[in-house]
């Protein structure tokens, strides 16, 4: 069946990491050959609206390219039944310990269930589930929100960030704060952890303060950093072309456009022009002269 966006609730979104890399992947995915795979859904207590189970990373894609609905296959199962299974039939895929501790966590607070069920209903042992709810307790919420947002990862979160918030909250969050979205890994995380627990209180002010200029004393982070920019222009570009394709392809195999829609498209025509401009002049020139014109890398390939 085809939802619209209104229909969908989303509440469970914030039990998943995003993960930038995949979503720019499945958002050209989407631009080029549409919804392959629908989202599962079951019935909300609104009759009008539906809660989505899976597919997150669709509704925001197709959200993002302004389509009109999406695709969904409905289970005829409990909320709290239907994240099981969803979770169940996610374990070719990396699941977090944090994830782990989210879903728990939902699974008390929304739906009552005591550590001994849970325990049953995920096959594992009662010290296994409180640990889970323990690491989402002592994290840091704002912390957590960083991760979900792919800005943080995730094993640095769980490894270092919870041992650093338990010795000092506010610094944790601090260090969070700065490095959140500089594409700092966990090695790198771990050097600022073992540095912070090494110094004084002086010098752990500095390291949570000027966290990548530490970094930066110690080696290789603007080159990490100029790699990750241009792999995620790379990508960013590729959209565009996909998008256009896609544009074109309506263009022409469509019918003729109704003569009152044709100023809101000139307009918005026209703001893409003015974008692209401003995009052409941001590269360098010696890179737009080089070569024939013809792209060499393909978004096909994607």
């Amino acid at each position: 069946m085809d939802l619209e966006f209104q229909q969908l609730d989303l509440r469970y979104e914030g039990l998943r990491v995003r993960r930038p890399g995949v979503e720019k992947r499945l958002l050209a995915s989407l631009a080029q050959s549409g919804q392959l795979m629908p989202i599962v859904v079951v019935a909300a207590s609104d009759p009008a609206r539906f809660t989505v189970v899976d597919g997150y990373k669709r509704v925001r894609g197709l959200r993002q390219l302004r389509h009109d609905t999406v695709a969904a296959i409905h289970w005829d199962l409990s909320e709290s039944d239907a994240l099981l299974l969803d979770r169940f039939m996610r374990t070719r895929t990396s699941e977090t310990a944090l994830e782990q501790g989210w879903l728990l966590r939902e699974m008390v607070g929304r739906f009552a269930l005591s550590l001994e069920e849970l325990a049953r209903r995920f096959d594992r042992s009662v010290s296994w589930v409180s640990r889970r709810l323990a690491l989402v307790k002592e994290l840091p919420e704002e912390i957590q929100e960083r991760v979900r947002n792919g800005e943080i990862v995730a094993y640095a979160a769980m490894k270092y960030f919870v041992p650093l918030a338990r010795a000092n909250r506010m610094q944790s969050r601090l260090l969070a704060q700065r490095i959140a979205g500089k594409g700092v890994s966990s090695r790198q995380v771990e050097a600022l952890y073992a540095a912070w627990r090494g110094s004084t209180s002086e010098g752990r002010a500095r390291i949570v303060s000027e966290p990548l200029l530490f970094l930066r004393s110690q080696g290789d982070l603007d080159l990490k950093h100029s790699e990750a920019l241009i792999v995620s222009l790379l990508r960013d570009l590729d959209i565009l072309v996909l998008v256009a394709r896609r544009a074109e392809g309506k263009l022409q195999e469509g019918p003729p456009l109704p003569a009152c829609d044709q100023d809101e498209i000139r307009q918005t025509f026209q703001r893409v022009r003015v974008e692209m401009d401003r995009l052409s002049r941001r590269i360098p020139k010696e890179i737009l002269s080089v070569g024939s014109g013809v792209a060499a890398h393909d978004p096909a390939a994607l």
